[in-house]
């Protein structure tokens, strides 16, 4: 997968990317009719892409098939998939080699004694939504088709290194830190190799070890702890970055990482011990030209607008992003929260129960944690959002993925994005409590739908948080908003759907939430407009939710102008 930097230098790579041969399948006969062996007609598309763009299959879901032809070396083949929609089924020259669900993380498939000369690849990609699916059909997003992101093939010789996840404590002054490493390693030859393993985390070698493998045999190994002293620690004003070389004699692995701590002390979020005021936007990585498949260049605009908002986080709502955009963010010093694909309304009470929606959603959480654990940048990890966090499912649900993400995620904070603050159930697994409320657009129980019902809920909420014993937790108000149609403009400044009225709103949210003694931070909804599901009934006027403070195509609205006065007011404030 493509990344802001070299992952490779001994291993050779080979990109699977450019024109493939492409055919959808409405009825599903594909593979009774043979095309996993090769396709017997279709069209050249470009992968990475979804077919969603394209004029004659906007609304089509269900099968579409590719097929790339390919030469290579032979041996060991090392194939890396960063996303296909929404499940994945490849075959190489007629043969099964593997099946995937989730469209937003990566994958991998290895297969030996492949021979040298030309070879065919078929990939079913399937975007049909059905009871188990991720997301469900009731979201307020897109459900695109297609193989989104990169596609590669490597020549994997000797033992070589699949995974290197950096791990280090650091020390209470900051100054140094505890570092160790865990590899997976893979013996690509067919006979039993011996061979050195090494690790050097800037000039630094921290680990050298002679390790022996039997024939295709994996490994995964802890290395022993070292000691860094005088590190220069990953921040928002100065993001050092060190490379990280894990190496044998035959392969290499290229990583990039920081040294950070994030933590919660009596209600206040700290980075390097340093108070933080997440000021901070959600974002989803959609554009209505490209879908999911979003070009590079695309997000270097999109992040330079954000910065230039005075955001200084960003929400990944609410699926993992690109690897080459959190790399963006790493270099950048704008923290990033990243979550599973997991968008409530969806998700009905029995189907949080549903073994494989639990099974779907904790495999999800893994490979989240897998691909993403090195990114300095990532400093929350969101276990879904706007579920029934007050039914007995949800519970038992938030405690097993809370504990996973704990225990495995490495030093970030957990969290979900709750709409029902009053009932939740959920907020005691949370290291900060996010609550979604749109008071000032919808109407909830017991509210009529003001801009005045903020200050009623805040209180009601004061209330709950002592009932619960939940004081020292922080609550960012994780989304708010309310849409306008880009160059709608009114004199009267109540009149909805105006560009004045959302710049209004959020100014009254913004500068409420800043000055609520126990809140701190805001993720305001939302970045730019995006392409909704034609299954949502909740007023998606041209089936855009168009909450964005930029239009679909990233042109400005008024909010984004009030919005940058005051995040840029706030920051200043942090300043002093």
């Amino acid at each position: 997968m493509k990344r802001l930097f070299v992952s490779h230098e001994k291993r050779s790579v080979t990109d699977l990317g450019g024109a493939w041969k492409f055919s959808l399948d409405p009825k599903k006969t594909g593979i009774e009719n043979g095309w996993q062996n090769g396709l017997p007609t279709g069209e050249t598309v470009i992968v990475p892409s979804v077919w969603n763009t394209e004029l004659r299959n906007l609304m089509y879901e269900g099968w579409g098939w590719y097929e790339k032809k390919f030469k290579t070396q032979g041996g060991t083949l090392y194939f890396e998939f960063e996303a296909v929609m929404t499940e994945a089924t490849v075959w190489l020259d007629g043969k099964e080699i593997k099946k995937h669900y989730g469209a937003f993380t990566p994958f991998e498939i290895i297969v030996n004694d492949v021979l040298e000369g030309e070879h065919t690849l078929v990939v079913l990609a399937d975007s049909t939504i059905d009871k188990n699916s991720f997301p469900q059909r009731y979201t307020d997003w897109f459900n695109y088709g297609g193989i989104a992101r990169d596609v590669s093939v490597s020549n994997l010789k000797g033992v070589s290194i699949l995974l290197n996840h950096v791990k280090y404590e650091l020390s209470s002054d900051l100054g140094s830190a505890s570092v160790w490493c865990t590899l997976e390693l893979y013996n690509a030859s067919n006979e039993k190799t011996s061979a050195p393993v090494s690790i050097k985390i800037g000039d630094e070698v921290i680990y050298c070890e002679q390790i022996a493998l039997d024939a295709y045999q994996a490994m995964t190994i802890n290395t022993p702890k070292v000691k860094l002293e005088n590190i220069e620690l990953w921040n928002m004003d100065s993001p050092k970055l060190y490379t990280v070389i894990a190496s044998t004699d035959t392969d290499d692995l290229i990583d990039k990482i920081g040294f950070r701590k994030i933590e919660v002390k009596s209600l206040d979020i700290l980075l390097n011990g340093k108070r933080v005021e997440l000021l901070g936007v959600n974002r989803h990585e959609e554009h209505p030209d490209w879908g999911f498949a979003f070009p590079a260049k695309l997000m270097k605009k999109d992040i330079d607008l954000i910065v230039d908002m005075g955001c200084n986080t960003i929400r990944g709502s609410h699926y993992p992003n690109s690897k080459i955009f959190v790399d963006m963010l790493d270099e950048r010093g704008i923290l990033f929260w990243s979550e599973i694909p997991m968008w409530g309304c969806g998700f009905s009470e029995q189907s949080l129960a549903d073994p494989i929606i639990k099974e779907r959603g904790l495999n999800m959480q893994k490979e989240m944690v897998k691909y993403y654990y090195n990114h300095p940048s990532i400093v929350i990890w969101g276990m879904h959002n706007e579920i029934a966090t007050y039914h007995e499912n949800s519970y038992e649900l938030s405690r097993e993925w809370s504990a996973y993400l704990r225990e495995n995620g490495g030093n970030r904070l957990i969290t979900h994005a709750s709409n029902h603050p009053l009932k939740d159930r959920d907020m005691g697994f949370d290291d900060i409590i996010c609550i979604n409320i749109y008071h000032g657009w919808y109407r909830y129980g017991g509210y009529e739908g003001k801009l005045s019902d903020w200050d009623k809920m805040i209180e009601e909420f004061r209330q709950r948080r002592i009932e619960n014993g939940w004081e020292d937790k922080p609550v960012i108000m994780s989304e708010f908003g309310a849409g306008a149609l880009a160059g709608f403009h009114s004199h009267f400044d109540t009149v909805r759907w105006s560009e004045e009225y959302q710049r209004d709103l959020m100014e009254y949210c913004l500068e409420l939430f800043h000055k609520t003694d126990y809140m701190r931070g805001t993720y305001l909804w939302q970045f730019c407009n995006i392409r909704t599901s034609p299954s949502m009934d909740m007023n998606r006027v041209r089936y855009f939710n168009n909450k964005g403070i930029l239009d679909e195509y990233r042109n400005p609205k008024a909010a984004y102008f009030k919005v940058k006065e005051l995040y840029t007011k706030y920051a200043n404030e942090m300043k002093k």
